[in-house]
């Protein structure tokens, strides 16, 4: 099946994140779109995108024979599209294209073109294409990477509470703010670790980091130009493994939560100018279920088809 085929058949895609499925359904001019839960990564994953197909394929009442699906936290182990499929034979789905998220939230973000995509929500990954190369960076979880997410930014202030609480550090407002989750500081420890939430509650700490560096506090500007720079770091190394470090027309889009602040935005482009990143920044052109659904029409010879896995 072509391209082309794929077009006339019908997408069904899915943009699987842990908090939340996006969920759109094409055949020719009837499109239909909800969302549904997130994936819960103590299962087994395939099932669970079987099951939002068939709830997609019900709630639309059409028949795409496509199924394209972005999905966080994808492994080579755990893409097997064609176990996927076996899961769907008795629906009208005959293709299954499978890819990680970085993947399809650059195809949203910058589509065919050159460059780099950094989406920084509670964790962050980068994915740079060159003409003929695509590196991924980072995305290695909160424990051995995600440097400059949510999770770390939080992290960061929950450390700076503590050490002012022991009068290690400076003063800083972000003690007040854990304090409104933990008003005994000294129990805050025990109570976060035996959290079953408690990444989640870690990186919710990034939006008072943003609040209190808005408001000048020292300690959360600094956390914030720590992030900043580890972010842009990032991408550098991206563009540099794809060859694209200079390539006059490689773009550059930052996705996710952790970019609203302006004070980290405006770090993070001026840390990739004194790296000798001057891809300009450039607004994402779609969010990532057009990227999803972009895998069903992506060309073979795209440096991208490489991380992809189909079936039929």
């Amino acid at each position: 099946m072509s391209a082309h085929d794929d077009a006339l058949a019908g997408v069904l895609s899915i943009d699987a994140g842990q908090t939340g499925m996006k969920i759109r359904v094409r055949l020719g001019d009837v499109v239909h779109e909800t969302t549904l839960p997130g994936i819960r990564t103590n299962t087994l994953l395939l099932p669970q995108l079987a099951d939002a197909a068939r709830s997609a394929l019900q709630m639309s009442g059409v028949a795409p024979a496509v199924l394209a699906a972005g999905v966080s936290g994808l492994t080579a182990a755990g893409a097997d599209p064609a176990h996927l499929a076996a899961l769907l034979s008795d629906t009208p789905l005959r293709r299954v294209i499978l890819a990680h998220d970085a993947t399809t939230s650059f195809l949203g973000a910058l589509g065919d073109a050159r460059g780099a995509v950094i989406a920084a929500g509670t964790g962050v990954v980068t994915l740079a294409v060159g003409r003929d190369a695509v590196a991924r960076v980072d995305g290695w979880g909160h424990t051995m990477g995600d440097a400059g997410s949510g999770f770390w930014i939080g992290r960061e202030a929950l450390v700076a509470a503590m050490r002012a609480f022991d009068g290690r550090g400076p003063a800083t407002s972000l003690r007040a703010a854990v304090e409104q989750s933990w008003p005994e500081l000294s129990d805050a420890y025990i109570q976060l670790q035996s959290d079953p939430d408690w990444v989640r509650r870690v990186a919710s700490f990034a939006a008072p980091v943003a609040a209190a560096a808005a408001g000048g506090d020292a300690v959360a500007v600094a956390i914030l130009h720590r992030a900043a720079s580890e972010l842009a770091q990032s991408v550098h190394a991206g563009l540099i493994r794809v060859a694209a470090g200079d390539d006059p027309d490689a773009r550059v889009c930052a996705l996710g939560g952790v970019f609203r602040s302006p004070l980290l935005r405006e770090a993070f482009v001026s840390e990739l100018d004194r790296l000798g990143v001057h891809a300009p920044l450039e607004a994402p052109r779609g969010e990532g279920i057009d990227g999803v659904e972009a895998l069903s029409t992506l060309p073979g010879d795209h440096p991208l088809a490489a991380l992809t896995w189909t079936s039929g």
